[in-house]
């Protein structure tokens, strides 16, 4: 049967904006959607037709059939966006599809598009592949995207893809090569076009030399947009994916059914039924594909490439003097070098008295020591230690922020006291910002919620969490804030201060921006400021005041002998008890009102003013000379950004220093999961605080493990030179240690999970069918490279899942086991609750969330 108008749009519409386009490569989310579309291809398609032939045809409603894939058609292309993502897209007011965001509990709730989505906040990885397409002139035309020689981006970086043509190759496939783009320059889709059709005439195979004549610009662009659209990987995952679809569903069949003018008989509402009955079967398959990328994103991660970092001061000089022996030591002197933490021509040998040669010399202390170059040593000096993570100062992770949050949680959880997060602004793209912020409005207000949900649950009872933002999202994040910390814990609104712009062009549209905006939430009414002080510009001198100055009428009280009553309406300041003790300490004194005669604790009992002979002494008390004033929520007395490392947006010490001060004490944990530059766990560890600091960017390695490297050191900038400071973090009272490392990304796991194995035609489970239930909820993923079954024993191993990664089995048990690590050997680790897990004998249900979900 010849498909109609809007049965050959609706199969369309699913193909192209949920299953896309034939593509090739060694992309994780290419291994799923080819599996994907290969089970929908080759079961559910038919399953379908099936089903709607054999609905339509027992009901007796065949005339229904071109209504009904019209319904299907209009229904579904509301909540398919470009990626594949699934919420509101092309629905609008009027429809009245949002009409049940009415919350009775709230006067005023914050409503976005994408609420019910994951944000996966994943770098643009663009790998070579091929890319299959229907042309405008319905031939299939093939196309490789050849990114081989691209050198590959920094993480979140601002970079945007153009294409010129290479070549046909001996597959007959368009090559097109990219690179990255320059100013604002396009890629010429016409000039690629020209070049494949006068290519096409060297082609001795007529199939492809007329496939290739027949190429437009069309074909070209939407070439070009699934290949950026698959390089991508998922901008979003609904959150519930067959709750959402089916709820929008029945608000649908609401809405014609009562809208509509029609004449409801009994064959009209089998009619309805019918169509409800085939879109949730077709909404059941979507949903299980979308629920397997919503437990990749949640998932635990594994550990990888872990390091630690420990200055001199902590080591044995046994293991100096290994250090001093090591092949390695080049490398690491070299990088002190680099950070300039000692000279040109330093030798290890200067660390060492030179006569004794056992001391450590007082001057190079400090210096950091990183177990990267020195793996065969990092056991023993992981040994040296009986409570391991206690000893740490701080941990830094290299990974997506949210995936982080997630991985670490068990292990965190209320356990922070303070966090500083300043993210990526709320603003389309600036052609003078560093990274990709291209979120705006309803995608920043989900990459918010999601990452903040996470972080309410790693704050203590008394903690606080301080989000930095500006007027493009400050009305935002009030509203996200407050529904996930509550309206109740807002406790300031702080301004603080920008870089000030000097310069002004002519015909001004608008001022300068002159500050941002810092949210200050508590998680409970536990929470108090720990230091709401802040040190005065200049010093106030002392002096004596009047002590009846207070409202509200009190009784009298005994001066130098002398019953006084305050002045009406007044009360005297201080109790009975500590006037004595003022007038002991020479803090309070009377003061003849007519002829000013200071009468002290030197004079004895007041007997009148023996100047004047008047009777009318007034009493006064010193007030002492103060550094320190009441802080309020007006920062802009300093500045909150910094340009001491070269790094856009980078927050100023001096404002983290107020942040972690006024909020938290010494040996507190303070987190910041926006980490940029460095600056909140610098600042943290300068303060004598512990840290936890989550950056995905390449800078991770190039400013942050560099900058905290220095700090253990000892970084003279920054807040280094203030006074207060100066007395816990100086030259001779630095050092640290610390602990680095990446976990396994959202990418990661999609490229390694093993789905080939499931047969698409297998039946299945009882009680599911083709549309409930995907073969590939079967299949092995992780489980057959990790476990294998000895003897009626399971063994686990992790040499085959990532070869070319060294995977942390203990700090990965230490997360996903919530508990933290007592001691660490090469054989084995001991947890704080657990106690010893050996590495040959790992219990599978230690790792079962790891390896299958």
């Amino acid at each position: 049967m010849e498909m109609s108008k809007f049965e050959s749009d609706f199969y369309k519409a699913l193909e192209d904006l949920f299953i896309g386009a034939q593509i090739e490569g060694k992309s994780g989310y290419i291994n799923l959607m080819k599996f994907k579309s290969a089970y929908y291809n080759n079961v559910v398609k038919p399953k379908l037709a099936d089903l709607i032939t054999q609905e339509l045809e027992t009901k007796g409603i065949e005339d229904f059939r071109e209504e009904l894939f019209e319904k299907l058609y209009t229904f579904f292309k509301r909540y398919f966006s470009e990626s594949g993502s699934i919420y509101f897209t092309y629905t609008s007011w009027s429809e009245k599809i949002y009409e049940r965001i009415y919350d009775p509990e709230n006067d005023v709730a914050l409503f976005w598009k994408t609420r019910m989505l994951y944000y996966v906040k994943t770098e643009k990885r663009y790998q070579s592949m091929e890319v299959k397409i229907k042309g405008i002139n319905g031939t299939d035309i093939v196309f490789w995207f050849d990114v081989s020689n691209l050198e590959h981006k920094k993480a979140n970086e601002k970079k945007e893809m153009n294409f010129t043509f290479k070549g046909i190759d001996e597959k007959g496939r368009i090559v097109l090569e990219g690179y990255y783009k320059e100013g604002n320059k396009q890629t010429n889709v016409e000039d690629i076009v020209r070049q494949v059709r006068a290519q096409s005439k060297q082609i001795q195979s007529h199939e492809i030399a007329e496939m290739l004549e027949r190429v437009t610009t069309d074909d070209v662009e939407k070439a070009i947009s699934i290949f950026n659209k698959q390089s991508e990987v998922d901008y979003f995952i609904n959150k519930d994916a067959e709750k959402f679809l089916k709820e929008q569903l029945d608000m649908f069949v609401y809405q014609y059914m009562f809208d509509s003018e029609n004449i409801w008989t009994p064959k009209r509402v089998m009619e309805i039924q019918t169509f409800k009955h085939v879109a949730g079967k077709i909404i059941e398959f979507i949903a299980q594909f979308e629920n397997e990328l919503v437990k990749i994103w949640n998932k635990p991660k594994f550990v990888f490439n872990s390091n630690y970092v420990i200055t001199i001061d902590r080591l044995p000089n046994e293991i100096i003097n290994k250090i001093a022996n090591h092949p390695n030591l080049g490398l690491q002197v070299k990088e002190w070098v680099e950070l300039g933490i000692v000279e040109e021509g330093f030798t290890f040998g200067d660390v060492l008295n030179t006569d004794l040669f056992e001391t450590k010399n007082k001057k190079y202390k400090y210096l950091p020591i990183d177990t990267r170059y020195f793996k065969d040593l990092e056991p023993e000096i992981l040994s040296l230690f009986d409570n391991l993570d206690e000893a740490l100062d701080g941990i830094l992770i290299r990974s997506e922020n949210y995936q982080a949050l997630k991985t670490i949680l068990p292990k965190f959880k209320e356990k922070v006291q303070t966090i500083y997060i300043d993210p990526p602004f709320n603003k389309e793209q600036d052609a003078d910002y560093l990274y990709n912020v291209k979120y705006k409005d309803a995608t920043w207000a989900s990459m918010l919620e999601n990452r903040l949900t996470l972080a309410r649950e790693f704050l203590k009872d008394s903690g606080s969490i301080f989000v930095r933002c500006d007027y493009n999202g400050n009305w935002i994040v009030r509203g996200v804030m407050n529904e996930i910390f509550e309206a109740k814990n807002f406790r300031n609104e702080i301004t603080v201060r920008r870089f000030k712009k000097n310069v002004m062009e002519n015909n001004v549209k608008k001022l300068p921006e002159g500050l941002d905006t810092i949210f200050l939430y508590a998680v409970s009414s536990a929470f108090s400021f720990v230091n709401p002080y802040k040190l005065r510009s200049e010093k106030r001198q002392g002096f004596w005041r009047h002590m009846g100055d207070s409202s509200g009428q009190g009784t009298p009280k005994v001066f130098f002998g002398k019953h006084l009553s305050p002045p009406e309406g007044k009360h005297w300041k201080f109790s009975q008890e500590r006037i004595d003790q003022m007038i002991s300490e020479g803090k309070l004194i009377l003061e003849c009102r007519n002829c000013g005669y200071i009468h002290d604790k030197t004079k004895g009992l007041w007997n009148g003013c023996p100047q004047c002979g008047s009777d009318v002494p007034v009493p006064k008390y010193w007030v002492e000379e103060e550094i320190k004033e009441v802080l309020d929520s007006n920062w802009t007395d300093i500045y909150g950004y910094s340009t001491s490392w070269g790094f856009p947006t980078e927050n100023s010490e001096i404002l983290l220093k107020r942040v972690i001060e006024s909020t938290s004490n010494e040996g507190d944990l303070v987190m910041d999961f926006f980490l940029g530059s460095g600056t909140t766990i610098a600042v943290a560890h300068k303060l004598k605080r512990k840290w936890i600091g989550i950056e995905m960017g390449e800078h991770f390695y190039t400013v942050i493990l560099p900058r905290i490297k220095k700090v253990l050191a000892y970084d003279k900038s920054g807040i280094s030179k203030e006074q207060d400071v100066k007395d816990k973090y100086n030259e001779k009272n630095a050092g640290g240690f610390f602990k680095y490392y990446e976990l396994e990304q959202y990418e990661d796991v999609l490229r390694n999970t093993k789905y080939e194995h499931a047969d698409i035609y297998l039946r299945p489970s009882a009680g599911k069918d083709e549309f409930s239930e995907y073969i590939f909820m079967r299949a092995p993923k992780f489980v057959e490279d990790v476990v294998k079954k000895e003897n009626n024993e399971f063994k686990i191993s992790f040499e085959k899942l990532y070869p070319e990664k060294s995977i942390d089995i203990a700090e990965t048990l230490s997360n996903v086991l919530g508990e933290k690590i007592i001691k660490i050997s090469e054989n084995y680790v001991v947890l704080e609750k657990t106690g010893r897990i050996d590495f040959d004998k790992i219990p599978v249900e230690y790792i079962s969330n790891l390896i299958w979900w």
